[in-house]
């Protein structure tokens, strides 16, 4: 039996990993300080990955390491060999190099960022100079600190390997990017969400980079090998981080009032087996009144605020349909809210078939003036636009054919 060994595991990504890498009965193993040693010594399992807070703890436990793990003095992989004695390992490595080489070639002698002095910068060091890189670590009170980091102008890469923008504290962000002119990637080890704020910010100056999602694929595809004592071929990495960023993508519908936003949305969340959240009927529970009374009360202005407030939390959740508001694209701000987790997808609908019925701003401009008007905003949040003039079974087989 194989499993993941921790202190705390509920949103543990594992299982669904390894059940993809063909290891159904893959478990997850809580155990206390206290009780680690009788579990590594005689509990029922073969293989264990272990984290946090472990990794140098089960150490002592190991009758032999491999090279890497030797060398970061930590290890994520434990295999009970024949003799009944332990093996230790530190896949992470593996994974990290994966992790690069999508994003950015190596260059030896060039200069990589990293911030974060525990044990997943250790890693990314050792991962970046068995390349040639050349390495600066960025902690708080270090020599090299966030605030003078910037004289390492000469930087070509960056890694995050801080909690800094995790899940639920989102928007996080240790740095400013515009001062590092070198700058040719951008890589977080964080992988929820997907686009942390220092991602989005390297997205924005056009810099290629990526969250840590794939590092855990791979890592764990090597920690598979060593449970099975063979190899699975490296393009299973792929098609595993293909289907995980499907499941844990939020699916976000956008368009003008009225374009069915709502109607497909439960249609889309039932066919995929998803939640469904509608923004506007969250932002009426928070106030207490309908959409409109808030509007014609406290004015567009306010109603945006709120509108924000909602869209903060909604797009902080993974693997949901997620309905907006038609005027969620007038606040520049609200697209990373949206963007960080999730696909942005425009409904088109004819316009002498969008209703204006109980929607103040519909009935105070024509459709075809709010239309242009939001036309290049809605161009600019949305990843895919779909026709909705159809059925919505169509349309919901349009969106599923995209996906």
């Amino acid at each position: 039996m194989n499993g993941l060994l921790g202190a705390s595991l509920r949103h543990s990504y594992s299982p669904r990993l390894h059940a993809l890498l063909g290891d159904a009965a893959y478990r997850l193993f809580e155990v206390a300080p206290e009780g680690l040693a009788a579990f590594l010594t005689t509990g029922d399992f073969h293989g264990l990955n272990v984290t946090i807070p472990y990794k140098k703890t089960v150490l002592p436990y190991c009758a032999a390491l491999s090279p890497t793990a030797r060398r970061l003095g930590a290890v994520n992989t434990l295999v009970r060999r024949e003799n009944g004695t332990l093996y230790g390992d530190n896949t992470d490595f593996d994974g990290f190099l994966w992790l690069l080489r999508r994003n950015f070639t190596p260059q030896a002698g060039e200069l990589a960022l990293i911030l974060g002095s525990g044990g997943a910068g250790v890693t990314v060091r050792a991962a970046l100079e068995s390349v040639g890189m050349r390495t600066v670590t960025v902690s708080r009170q270090g020599e090299n600190n966030y605030v003078n980091l910037y004289r390492h102008s000469d930087a070509v890469l960056l890694v995050n390997a801080t909690p800094v923008g995790m899940y639920p504290n989102n928007g996080g962000c240790l740095t400013d990017l515009s001062r590092l002119p070198s700058l040719r990637c951008v890589l977080d080890l964080v992988y929820n969400p997907e686009k942390t704020a220092l991602l989005l910010e390297a997205e924005r100056l056009g810099l290629a980079g990526e969250d840590g999602l794939p590092m855990l694929v791979a890592q764990a595809r090597r920690s598979a090998e060593l449970f099975r004592g063979g190899t699975i071929p490296p393009t299973l990495s792929d098609s595993i981080l293909c289907k995980l960023r499907s499941e844990m993508r939020n699916i976000i519908l956008i368009g003008m009032p009225g374009c069915g936003k709502t109607t497909v949305g439960r249609a889309l969340a039932e066919a995929l087996g998803r939640p469904f959240f509608d923004a506007d009927e969250m932002l009426e529970r928070r106030v207490g009144c309908s959409c409109a009374e808030l509007l014609l009360r406290a004015g567009e202005e306010a109603f945006r605020r709120e509108e924000t407030a909602v869209l903060a939390e909604l797009g902080k959740r993974s693997g949901c349909i997620i309905a907006t508001g038609g005027g969620c694209v007038t606040q520049e701000k609200n697209y990373p809210l949206l963007h960080q987790n999730g696909l942005l997808v425009r409904l088109l609908r004819d316009l002498a078939l969008l209703p204006v019925g109980g929607r103040p701003i519909s009935r105070a401009v024509p459709p075809t003036t709010l239309s242009a008007r939001r036309e290049p905003l809605y161009r600019r949040f949305a990843d895919i636009t779909i026709d909705n003039n159809g059925t919505v079974a169509q349309t919901v087989a349009a969106i599923s054919e995209a996906l």
